[in-house]
């Protein structure tokens, strides 16, 4: 899917209006007595729980688009969104701390004793809140100064130019294709540097190489990344340099697979 600024804009002023909806549902399921308190009568109340979404039927739809969205937009906070919905792995008894919105899909609850109750879906309250603000916190990324908004408009070039080098090399021009894929990885690697304001060497032309190298020793990319990044430079050197040895159509698609995760996840 090609997504643009303003759809961008559009999609996360839904989810965030969605989201709202939810969390006043959550609230009117949670703690009726509490909001009853803020209408004049019964059938007030009784209309207004009526206008909003029954969470545990919209919830998941939800949570699946918001998800897209942050891993696109706020990639660092993608491990953190997630986590407010699943089980802890590690998670040995329910208690406030553990519970999550899957707990609340469930109607979860802890008792002991006689009707004494340690953890009720009134838990997945906050959890809820924490990944609704993380879907407002975008619209800061598209006002802040600091994220740079062309980086999305590039990607959707990008895009375009690897499906070039992909129709290249299903009709045979592997080094064509391979050396059309490695400019895009260049580029983008030229691209997040700048973002990241990174320290480069003074050269006047810059390898992918040196460019995976000051992204590692900035700690923008780890080990693991550099490795797979070296390997990608690796095979389009030689498309594009090595004329004795001819890449092969597995290599170069490895390049191009390679290169789309990179411009789809480092930003």
């Amino acid at each position: 899917m090609s997504y643009t600024i303003e759809s961008y804009k559009k999609d996360i002023e839904r989810l965030v209006k969605e989201g709202n909806l939810l969390f006043y549902s959550m609230l009117f399921e949670c703690n009726p007595d509490d909001m009853k308190a803020h209408y004049k009568d019964e059938d007030e109340f009784e209309e207004a729980r009526n206008k909003l979404p029954v969470f545990i039927d919209e919830y998941q739809s939800w949570y699946s688009e918001a998800k897209v969205i942050v891993k696109h937009l706020l990639p660092d906070r993608l491990e953190d969104f997630v986590e407010y919905y699943e089980k802890p792995k590690s998670r040995k008894s329910i208690n406030i701390e553990s519970y999550r919105i899957n707990d609340y899909l469930q109607g979860l609850e802890v008792t002991s004793g006689i009707n004494k109750i340690i953890v009720d879906p009134k838990a997945a309250i906050p959890q809820f809140q924490q990944q609704l603000a993380i879907i407002k916190g975008l619209r800061k990324r598209f006002e802040s100064s600091l994220y740079d908004i062309r980086l999305h408009l590039q990607a959707e070039m990008f895009d375009d130019e690897l499906d070039a080098a992909l129709y290249l090399l299903k009709n045979g021009f592997n080094r064509a294709a391979g050396a059309m894929a490695g400019v895009v990885l260049e580029r983008h690697l030229k691209q997040v540097c700048i973002n990241h304001d990174v320290k480069l060497p003074k050269k006047k032309h810059l390898t992918i190489s040196d460019l995976n190298e000051a992204l590692k020793q900035e700690g923008i990319i780890d080990t693991a990344d550099w490795r797979r990044i070296q390997l990608l430079g690796d095979i389009r050197n030689k498309c594009d340099h090595d004329k004795n040895v001819e890449p092969i159509k597995s290599e170069v698609l490895e390049l191009i697979d390679g290169i789309k995760k990179v411009t789809q996840t480092l930003f």
